[in-house]
This record gives C-alpha cells, sequence and structure tokens, in this order.
C-alpha cells in the first residue's frame, strides 16, 4: 500500500527497481522459462519454491506463502517497516522520497522532533562511553563490574556500554550542544528535580544503550554498582521513540546476522547481562526480552528474523507459572517455541561464563513448551507424596490436553506413564473423561454437521472462484472472454482483485498481478491462495481449461439454485395471485436455465 505517496512517486521508485534485481542482489536467482527461482530467504527448504515474476512485478513462495512486491520483499529481508523500505529503495534508485507527500505538515514536525530526540540519544551514548575510558576514578567501579562480567573491550564497544559519573556532567554536556530544555526531557535522558534543574536520569550507572533495528540509540538500561535500596536495573522512560512493548535488546545485531545468513532460531533471554554474555560466547542470535513479560509487538518483531524461538530464562523459570502463560503469545503467533532449561540458581549469564560448550548443552535439552509445562509441574510438586502426585497428574492431564495433535498427546501421556507409574490406559481414560465433559457443553452434533457441510460448499465454491480469477489474472486465453462483473462475490480480497481486472480490462492496459499488493498488502491469505494457483502448469493446459469451464459451471449453477430458493419463499408467502403468477414464470424461466447447464457447457 502507498501509504499516502503520490501515486507518481511509487510507479518510478518501482520502475526503477525492477524486482528480479533487487531480490536478485539478495539470493541466488535461478532462471526457468519466464520464471526466477531460489530457495525461499524467509523459511528453510532444500527444493527450490520461492518464485519471482518478472513480467508481474512481484514473488511468491509455493512453500510458505509469502508473497509481495518489491517494497514488501525489502521490507522482510531488512526486517524494517513500510518507510524503511522505501528510503532503501529509493536510494538504491537515487530517488528523493519526497516526505511532504505522505503525511501531513503536524507528522513533518514529529519526524523533525523525533529526529532531534535520536540526536540526543546518540550523543549520550557517545559522552557515555567516553567517560567509562577517561581515566576518571568514579569510572574505575563500572570497569571493575566489567571484568568480573569477564567482558572483552570488543564486547564493551560493540554493545557501546559506558559509565554515568554523577547526576549533571550530561545535562551540562548536552546543553553545551544547544539542545533546548523542552527536547532534553523528552528524549527520556535526562529527568527534572522538584527545584527544576536537569538531571541524569541514571545517574551513577552502569550504561546498557538500547538500539532498535534502524541502529538509532532510543533509550538507556543502568545497572547500580553496590547495593542499594534502589532498583538494580533500571530503563530511561517511554517517549516518541521508545515504547518497550515494541523492543527487543540487541534487535540491531540480530538484524546484521540476518543479512549475512538465515537465522535459524532466535534465542531471547530476560537481560542485557544475558545477552551480553551469549553474543560473546558465540551465540549472535539472542535477544532479550526486557523482562519475562512477553507482548504481541515483541513475538511479531521477532517472526522478522525467524520463526524459531528459543526461550532461555532462569534456572527458577520453571516455577514462575504466569511467565509460562506468557510465552503463549508467541505460539499464538505461529512461532514454533522451545524453552531452554537452565541449571537450578543460574542464568544464561552464568552458564556462558562457563563456556560455549556448557550453554549449548543446555540448548540441546530444549523442548517443546507443552513438555516444559509438564516439566514445571514436576519440579512444583514432590512425586514421592501421594497428593502432590495426584495434583500432579491432574494438572499434567490439563496441559496434554491442549497438545495438537493426538500423536503429541499419546507421547506425553507415555512420559507421565513413566514419571508416575500410572498406567498409560488409566491416564488415557482420565483425559478423555475431561475432554468428554467439555464437550457436553459444545453445540449438539446434529448443527455441526450442517455447519460442515455449509462450510464444504463454501469452500467448493471458493476454490472455483480462485481458479477463475487466477486464470483472468494470469491473462490465460481460455479465460479471455470470461466477464469478471458477472460474478457474485463476498470476500473483500476477491472483489478488489476481480475490480483490478476489470478496470484494467477496460482500459486496455496490461495487467500486473505485483500492483495488487498496493492494493492489499503482503499478508494477504487470501490472495496467497490466488497466487498459488499460478505454480507450475496449474492454469495451462487442457485440464486447466476444463476446471475453468467447470468452475463457471458451478458457480453459475449455485447462483441459479439460490435464486430458485429465494423464488420459492417468495411464492409461498406471497397472497396475491397476480404477483405469484410472476414469480411462477420466473421460476420456470430460472429451472430451464438449471437444465441447460447440466448439458451445455459455458462458452470461452
Amino acid at each position: 500500500m502507498s501509504k499516502g505517496f503520490d501515486p507518481r512517486f511509487m510507479q518510478e521508485l518501482k520502475q526503477r527497481n525492477d524486482i528480479v534485481e533487487v531480490i536478485g542482489s539478495y539470493i541466488a536467482l535461478d532462471r526457468k522459462g519466464n520464471t526466477h527461482w531460489a530457495c525461499c530467504p524467509f523459511h528453510h527448504e532444500r527444493t527450490p519454491s520461492f518464485a519471482v515474476n518478472q513480467e508481474g512485478q512481484f514473488y511468491h513462495c509455493f512453500g510458505c506463502g509469502v508473497s509481495g512486491d518489491v517494497v514488501g520483499f525489502v521490507r522482510e529481508i531488512e526486517s524494517t517497516d513500510f518507510m524503511g523500505a522505501i528510503r532503501i529503495l529509493a536510494a538504491r534508485a537515487k530517488l528523493a522520497v519526497p516526505e511532504t507527500n505522505f503525511d501531513t505538515e503536524r507528522a513533518v514536525e514529529m519526524k523533525k522532533k523525533r529526529d532531534t530526540m535520536a540526536a540526543i540519544m546518540l550523543d549520550s551514548a557517545r559522552f557515555y562511553l567516553s567517560n567509562l575510558y577517561s581515566g576518571d576514578s568514579r569510572a574505575e567501579a563500572h570497569l571493575q563490574y566489567i571484568a568480573r562480567r569477564k567482558l572483552s573491550p570488543t564486547t564493551v564497544k560493540k554493545f557501546g556500554l559506558g559509565a554515568s559519573l554523577d547526576f549533571f556532567s550530561l545535562p551540562d554536556y548536552l546543553a553545551g550542544k544547544g539542545y533546548s530544555r523542552q527536547d532534553l526531557l523528552d528524549s527520556g535522558a535526562l529527568g527534572e528535580t522538584k527545584n527544576g534543574k536537569l538531571v541524569d536520569f541514571e545517574a551513577g550507572r552502569l550504561i546498557f544503550p538500547i538500539i532498535n533495528a534502524f541502529d538509532e540509540v532510543v533509550a538507556f538500561g543502568g545497572r547500580l554498582l553496590e547495593k542499594s535500596d534502589f532498583a538494580k536495573y533500571k530503563n530511561t522512560r517511554e517517549t516518541l521513540l521508545f515504547n518497550k512493548r515494541k523492543t527487543l535488546y540487541n534487535i540491531n545485531l540480530l538484524k546484521k546476522l540476518k543479512r549475512k545468513q538465515t537465522i535459524k532460531e532466535v534465542i531471547m533471554v530476560e537481560g542485557y547481562m544475558d545477552t551480553i554474555s551469549l553474543y560473546q560466547a558465540g551465540f549472535e542470535n539472542v535477544v532479550a526480552s526486557m523482562g519475562t513479560s512477553l507482548t504481541v509487538e515483541q513475538a511479531r518483531l521477532v517472526k522478522r528474523y525467524s520463526n524459531n524461538v528459543m526461550i532461555s530464562y532462569d534456572g527458577d523459570f520453571a516455577g514462575q507459572n504466569a511467565d509460562l502463560r506468557g510465552l503463549e503469545i508467541l505460539k499464538d503467533e505461529n512461532l514454533e517455541v522451545r524453552v531452554v532449561p537452565m541449571p537450578d540458581g543460574l542464568d544464561p549469564d552464568d552458564v556462558a561464563k562457563q563456556g560455549a560448550a556448557a550453554y549449548q548443552a543446555c540448548l540441546d535439552k530444549a523442548m517443546p513448551l507443552v513438555d516444559y509445562k509438564i516439566h514445571s509441574l514436576e519440579r512444583k510438586y514432590d512425586l514421592s507424596d501421594t497428593g502432590d502426585k495426584r495434583k500432579f497428574v491432574s494438572e499434567a492431564l490439563q496441559v496434554v490436553a491442549s497438545a495438537e495433535s493426538e500423536a503429541v498427546k499419546e507421547e506425553l501421556l507415555k512420559k507421565l506413564r513413566d514419571k508416575t507409574g500410572i498406567s498409560y490406559h488409566a491416564l488415557e481414560r482420565d483425559l478423555q473423561s475431561s475432554s468428554g465433559e467439555k464437550q457436553s457443553t459444545e453445540t449438539p452434533q446434529p448443527l455441526q454437521a450442517q455447519i460442515a457441510e455449509t462450510a464444504s460448499g463454501t469452500d467448493k465454491r471458493n476454490k472455483a472462484i480462485r481458479f477463475i480469477l487466477a486464470a483472468k489474472l494470469f491473462s490465460e486465453t481460455y479465460a479471455k472472454d470470461f466477464d469478471l462483473s458477472t460474478l457474485r462475490l463476498s470476500d473483500e480480497t476477491q472483489i478488489v482483485v476481480a475490480n483490478y481486472v476489470i478496470g484494467r480490462e477496460k482500459a486496455g492496459e496490461r495487467i500486473r498481478p505485483g500492483e495488487l499488493f498496493e492494493l492489499l498488502g503482503e499478508s494477504n491469505a487470501e490472495l496467497n491462495e490466488i497466487l498459488d494457483l499460478s505454480y507450475g502448469d496449474k492454469l495451462t493446459g487442457e485440464i486447466a481449461e476444463r476446471f475453468f469451464e467447470d468452475s463457471v459451471q458451478t458457480i453459475a449453477r449455485e447462483d441459479i439454485e439460490r435464486e430458485i430458493a429465494s423464488l420459492n419463499e417468495a411464492y409461498a408467502k406471497e397472497k396475491d395471485d397476480g404477483k405469484r403468477k410472476e414469480i411462477a414464470q420466473q421460476l420456470v424461466e430460472c429451472m430451464g436455465r438449471r437444465n441447460r447447464l447440466k448439458t451445455v457447457r459455458p462458452k470461452k
């Protein structure tokens, strides 16, 4: 979608960024006929199923279903947003981005404000870093802490660690740079005393810059260096730059890693030191959630880099049921979640100090989320105690019931059998009994059967409509004379596709499927279903032509049946004899059309 840009700018941007050339600069493409193929950069596969259509200027993976135009590809491969992708492509084409064309004057002012705040945070980060190696005696405690945590100078520099020495040095430094008082406060770097004096929000702490995916410093985390009643860690407050719900620590380095290689999985830890220690130990695919309260925004952010997440929290994490429930957020976003068990009392930072092999051993023991839930229950209860064992079994069966498949349930029941000594069949009966109670509250079976039958008919119609739309979209000869305006459509995506084709045909213009992504976006499941039909020879040949005709006939027959049912209902309700005769005549005409459909294929 063009997000308010002048369509002429978007057209020129895409004309100067041919999709094959752009994608080919990121991954190797192999041309076969009119299509370029590669192994999909967005999921793991051995056989290429990622197709780039140069004529239509779009890509589509027939393996995982992702698709989009050149803007969508850059957005995904660079793990950026729409504007980020536009800027990358504009720079590539040496085009100026028309800032005033995509938003209001207020938004332009907000952008200027944001840029100023980002500059303040960057200057602050540089100031903190310079403090660390300034030779000032007050920085000695910071350096000693870094030495105790066994962080190398290279690692310190990589993460931009710094030192706050007092309350007033940073405010004086930033004021000397010419920033206004309000901008300094709005940035979050500084606070304000009751008498209105500006102070360093992180005074005296070891500083961890929080950097976003665009390499902008957006906030700071600070750690106390001695025991105190104050919180050990403190983040600067949320601002126009910083929203904790949408931020992951080390996302900037994860993005750089993705540019170099495919990321099989992302390790998610709780804090800054866990992240830094694992990174130094060689586990560069690590981010921190900055606490165990995961958010939907964080789940969607990590999904840009990998579909697999390894949760690696502290050793006592298994007992934190609220946090375990929070991991369902990741699962709800269709991420494959595994939980890494840590030794009791240790966190990833502690284990990483023992060496890469020690932490890798923990990763090798990672469990699917459902298994880990049972593991956490096992640690909660004493299975040698009869009462505890019964509670464990009761709660564990609830976990088993939530498993995705019968095969997984069977596997989990066998593990419960081995842990408790209770027979598999007894556990299975209890599971079925508890499941049966849940089913008793559901919709009665006859109605379920009706719903299933209706869904089946709807699916058949949808398949027919999708095939017709795909044939028209890819300009198949046998579909040339079919009038899409005769289709009765209810799905919004199907309506957009049909109207796009109808408009291009009326104007005598070339149909480019890639243009649909400006209208519908890249993450449109229905559009992906339609594009899937362009794979191989699904749309070509005699069989495809016959299926097109059958699809047209199927829809026409359904429409007539619906019309006949409506007329029958109207006839039964109508009391006026004259109007009943009119309805009867319409019924006769509809039935005649229905009979002709049974014997005659629609003309091509």
